[in-house]
């Protein structure tokens, strides 16, 4: 397996090599890590539709050596003003897929645009260049995508305009055929001509909105229009001389950093790592996270959060004191998407980003949008049609979003940037790359490649698992099934453990990269 890359200035990783590749050439043309996180997004957009789109959310986390602070940005969209609870009478959900599945205002756009606005250096054009490129040219079919697009056939052989562009000839072009996006490379050069405002009030938005009002969709014309993202203050924590950064909700991030400040209870490094004792520690203090998350969390424009509370260190050693050794605690969680694309960037400045983008679900509601060859994500289906809940859906509501970005920072400065795809895998799989890069020494690449568990739920089974990968020895996973975890070993370096990557910048300065074998992802630095 390999071993991290090791960089003496600068470093970019993402779930895409293609991807990766379009982040580094922005730093070799002069511009920073903001400019080549925004490329890589961009690209992502292109080159791995079946997890993200522009169509979708994204969370940023951002450190500029001239402000010397990390800076969060919300590029999540809200309900349309016509999207309650009474527009989905007689039904007991919001539909996972199709028309009824889109509620949200795709917010990925304006996020990239605020982003480069405040911090970047190149024009917009050079960097939404790579992914016109790729869209208009195509790029080779990945073995990732392929699988994803046999998997969903019958869900995109609903909607012609997207049977037109992933099933072309009724089926999934396979692995190495150049795969051609052309109406998302005219909306994309309509982007670079026209600016932010194209994709919500110009040709691109009524194109959306449009098709949308034909179909019986519930966003507007003016719900694009009046998008906004937002700046916002990252939430803090500590573990270990850390400081840890997380976007605050209607992010799931605080799960992360309530995860670590429980463990940090424990002498987690004098614990043999993929030991009984170390997988009952890490998954039965997420399991505590994830009590409060799903009691508190949704749009705190509608909700009070008690952050102050869950983030405190004395509330945390009294959740671990609940945590039995030989005792799996029991708790239902709902299942969440788990298909997102995580990336960071770090400079010779030492300007370091951190994001993550989503549609939801693999190609997320399964619509493109008229002409755009833009798939709308179906990240509102979430909301809950019952009105007492804390995450029932409103018209202009966030609603519970699993995007969490994570920076941590030493002597004020990022010293590691981690993320996964996953849903209710995301602060698992931080909480096992963080603590094996901290506690236990690891390097990034290797805190990746390591087996993974994921606790939950996932859509269409009835049981709550402890899927676990092969590699773990048996007798580890028959002590925690005989602790009461519902195990299931899953195959080695399994898709379904999400896909991670990881920045760190050692005590030399050199920064080190990971990327996860699970995708077709890769690590560039020099």
């Amino acid at each position: 397996m390999n071993q991290s890359v090791i960089g003496t200035k600068a470093m970019v990783v993402s779930p895409h090599y293609l991807a990766t590749a379009a982040g580094a050439r922005m730093l070799e043309q002069g511009g920073n890590a903001f400019d080549a996180a925004v490329a890589v997004s961009a690209c992502l957009a292109v080159v791995y539709p079946h997890m993200t789109s522009l169509g979708g959310d994204s969370f940023w986390l951002g450190y500029h050596h001239s402000e010397g602070k990390v800076r969060g940005y919300n590029a999540s969209g809200r309900s349309g003003c016509e999207a309650d609870i009474g527009a989905y009478a007689g039904q007991a959900a919001i539909p996972n897929r199709g028309i009824g599945s889109i509620v949200t205002v795709p917010g990925m756009v304006d996020g990239w645009d605020a982003v480069h606005r405040e911090y970047g250096r190149l024009t917009w054009g050079q960097v939404l260049a790579p992914a016109i490129d790729y869209a208009e040219n195509g790029f080779p079919m990945s073995k990732d995508q392929y699988a994803n697009t046999v998997h969903n056939e019958a869900v995109l052989a609903r909607t012609p305009e997207t049977a037109a562009i992933y099933l072309p000839g009724g089926r999934a072009a396979k692995p190495g055929v150049r795969f051609k996006q052309a109406a998302l490379a005219k909306t994309l050069r309509r982007l670079a001509e026209h600016g932010r405002d194209e994709f919500y009030k110009g040709e691109t938005a009524m194109e959306m909105a449009g098709f949308l009002g034909r179909s019986g969709g519930l966003l507007t014309a003016d719900d694009f229009a009046n998008h906004r993202g937002d700046w916002v203050t990252p939430l803090e924590g500590s573990y270990r001389g850390y400081t840890l950064h997380q976007m605050p909700p209607n992010s799931q991030g605080f799960s992360g950093i309530m995860a670590l400040h429980i463990l940090e209870q424990f002498d987690l490094g004098s614990i043999e790592h993929g030991s009984h004792e170390y997988y009952q520690l890490c998954v039965e203090a997420l399991k505590l996270s994830f009590r409060d998350r799903n009691r508190y969390l949704s749009d705190p424009a509608f909700t009070e959060v008690p952050l102050e509370r869950l983030l405190d260190k004395g509330y945390a050693a009294g959740l671990a004191a609940k945590i039995e050794l030989n005792r799996a605690a029991s708790l239902q969680s709902e299942p969440l998407g788990s298909d997102t694309a995580y990336a960071a960037v770090t400079d010779a400045e030492g300007n370091s980003v951190s994001f993550i983008q989503s549609l939801y679900f693999e190609f997320g509601s399964g619509v493109v949008a008229g002409n755009t060859g833009i798939l709308l994500q179906n990240r509102g289906s979430f909301f809950s049609l019952d009105p007492k809940h804390v995450n029932c859906l409103k018209p202009s509501k966030r609603t519970f979003h699993t995007l969490m970005p994570a920076m941590a920072c030493r002597d004020g400065k990022p010293a590691v940037l981690y993320g996964t795809q996953g849903g209710e895998g995301q602060p698992q799989t931080q909480t096992a790359i963080f603590t094996r890069m901290v506690d236990y020494g690891m390097d990034p690449q290797q805190a990746i490649n390591e087996p993974r568990w994921v606790w939950g739920r996932t859509w269409g089974e009835p049981t709550q698992e402890l899927k676990v990968e092969g590699r773990v020895p048996a007798a580890v996973l028959e002590s925690l099934a005989a602790a009461g975890h519902a195990v299931r070993k899953v195959k080695d370096f399994d898709g379904i453990m999400g896909h991670a990557h990881a920045i760190l910048r050692d005590e030399q300065g050199f920064v080190q990269g990971g990327s996860d074998p699970r995708c077709d992802g890769a690590a560039i630095g020099w």
